[in-house]
Formats: C-alpha cells, structure tokens, sequence
C-alpha cells in the first residue's frame, strides 16, 4: 500500500546501508532530513509539528489574552454596572471574561492551526451541521442529562444525598433565573471547546498521522489516538480542586465515552452534547461539584453523606463507582445510537483520512499520512 507519510514518500535510496555503499548524495540526504519534518505528498508538517504547533498557538493566545483581561474585565464591568448592582456586573464581567477567554484561545488556536498549518477547513473538526448533526445534538443532550439524572437518583434511594433547599444561590442577592441561564451558556462553550481540542483536533491528527507505521492500522491508529487524547483530557483536570488518582481514572474513562460518538461518526455533534448537559446537570441542577468545583448555584441544594468511593465526594461523579458506571452505560448507548441511525457501527473514514484544504479551496481526498 502506498503509504503516504513514510519516510522519502516512497523514493527509492540507492545502496543496501553496508560499509560499501557510497555516500548519500546531498540531495538524498536533504530529502531525508525534509521527510522528518515535512509531508510533501500532503503539503503540511508531520504530526509531531502540528501538534507543537495547535499547542504553541495556544500558550500565546492564552498569553495575549491574559494580558487583555484585567481591561476588558474593568470595561465589562462598567458598562455592566449602568444596568445591574456593582456586585452583579463585578460577578457578570469576570464570568463573561472567563467565557470569552476560553473561546478565543481554544477556537482561535484550532482556527489559526487548521487554516494554515494543517490545511483543513474548520469544519472539518466534526462540525458540518446538517440534520443530522442537529439530531445528535439532541441525543447527546438527552444522555448527558438522563445519565446524571440516573446518578442523583441512585444516591438519593441510597439515602447518600439529601435535598435540603431549592433555587440555591451562594451570592446573597443575586437573581436565580439569570445566572442559572449564564450557567447554561458558559457549559456550552466549555463543552464546544473542550471537545474541539481533545476530540476534534487531537483525535483526528493523531489517528492520521500513526498509519506513518507499517504496522498501525486505520482501527488501531483510531484507538490509540483516543487512548492518548484521554489522558490529555484526564491530566488537564487533575490540578482541579479535589482531584485524586480516582477522579483522574474517572474522567479518563469519560472522555472515552466522549470520544465514543465522535470516531463513529466523524462529528462533534453527540460529543458536543453529553458533555454540556453532562455538566449542567451535574451541577447548576442537582448541587454535585463539578470536577472539584461548587458552581455556587443548583436548582436542588443538597448535603451528601454517602460513601466517597461511589459518589465520588467533594470532586463530583466522575470521582465515583456511579459516574464510572454512568460513563460506561453512556459508551454503550452511544454506540447504540449510531448503529440505529447508520445501520452500522465503524470508525468514520473521515477521523483517518484528511480532506485538505487546495491552494484555491477546492476539495481533494489525501492519502494516509502522519
């Protein structure tokens, strides 16, 4: 198989590598040393390069962005204070900064990356919205809200959490309807943006650029790819409050199921979904931490007592037996899902092989390649 992305793309070196070949001409050697950095057949750097540079991109961003917040935080705040307490547009402005910060860099930094570094468009990161997309939005929805709805059941028969208010909010006068809408908003963006990352950008690039080996097929490429793209996810949580080798185990094992409806259909949609109701639930709704964090408002205040190792404790469900189970039975579903709506379950041609961007935009099929 011609494999795009082995070193010298196929050219042929003369001499057997003994003691009696001849030296490399120059430009054989150049070749060589191009071919480590460089995809001629795809016209792009090879993985290690993109890589380097998505994450480049996004230490400068964040970097640009830091240096901008405390105006744009003041700003906020000012302008938000003509309509709202001075507590409200303090709280407001830091809260919009955060959101718009965490945007900019990680969909700014994919942006930039994907135009001219990778060659993609950016859709091509799992979001070409049609019908269908939108159809496994909803189902994604649907699972991450009913899989957290199943933990806070489970717990409260078990008599491990107890319900002890409604409408909490932790800042005295504050009104409930807004800030529970912003704490819809803000899961939403977190979700976009964490699943463009460690699922849309990381899972493709790494899944393309391991068929480089002879010995990796597209399917193990795939799985390796979102082995690797979970522990990225699981370490950028482990500095969160209350985290643990337990919590660290049970996030990774989420971002399986996370990465469960995106190698199987090529999108971002069912991902997208779980991960945003996931978090709304778990927290502005039933009261858990979210990741070791309070988000200072839920619908239902509770108190819970019940063991650490299966509700997970101050870190939230995913610390606990509950949210590895819920993960697995979301992993499940999910793959139900699909083979319903496709009539098949595979891992979608389009996580493998890149569709790149020409030099005048039209469309053309790459080989394999790292």
């Amino acid at each position: 198989m011609d494999r795009g992305d082995e070193p010298g793309d196929g050219r042929s070196v003369p001499g057997d590598g003994t003691l009696f070949d001849p030296p490399a001409e120059p430009s054989v050697m150049r070749d060589r040393v191009t071919d480590l950095f460089w995809n001629g057949r795809t016209r792009r750097p090879r993985l290690p390069w993109r890589l380097g540079t998505v994450f480049l991109a996004i230490a400068i961003i964040a970097t640009a962005a830091g240096v901008a917040a405390p105006f744009v935080r003041s700003s906020s705040a000012t302008v938000l204070a003509m309509a709202v307490p001075g507590a409200q547009a303090a709280a407001a402005a830091g809260n919009l900064v955060f959101f718009a910060t965490q945007t900019v860099v990680y969909v700014g930094a994919v942006s930039l990356t994907g135009r001219f570094v990778d060659r993609r468009r950016f859709r091509d990161f799992g979001f070409h919205v049609d019908r269908g997309w939108w159809i496994d939005l909803g189902f994604g929805l649907v699972l991450g809200a009913a899989l957290l709805t199943a933990v806070f059941l489970v717990e409260y028969a078990a008599g491990w959490v107890e319900v002890t208010g409604t409408f909490r909010i932790a800042q005295s006068g504050f009104p409930f309807g807004p800030w529970f809408a912003w704490g819809f908003v803000t899961f939403v963006g977190i979700g976009v943006t964490e699943e463009l990352l460690a699922r849309g950008y990381l899972i493709k690039n790494v899944s393309e650029g391991l068929t480089w080996f002879d010995r990796v097929d597209p399917r193990g490429a795939v799985g390796l790819a979102v082995l690797g793209s979970a522990l990225v996810f699981a370490w950028g949580h482990f500095t969160n409050p209350n985290a643990s080798l337990a919590s660290t185990a049970g996030i990774f094992l989420a971002a399986l199921m996370l990465a469960a409806g995106y190698v199987t259909t090529g999108e971002l949609a069912i991902p997208i979904g779980i991960h945003v109701t996931w978090n709304f639930f778990q927290g502005p709704v039933y009261g858990f931490p979210v990741s070791g964090i309070d988000f200072g408002l839920s619908v239902l205040a509770i108190e819970q007592r019940g063991p650490t190792l299966l509700t997970g404790g101050a870190f939230g469900p995913e610390a606990g037996l509950l949210g590895v189970a819920a993960s697995v039975v979301g992993i499940g579903l999910t793959l139900l899902w699909v083979r319903r709506r496709e009539g098949r379950l595979r891992i979608d041609p389009a996580v493998t092989t890149p569709d790149l961007r020409s030099g005048t935009e039209d469309r053309r099929s790459a080989p394999r390649e790292g």
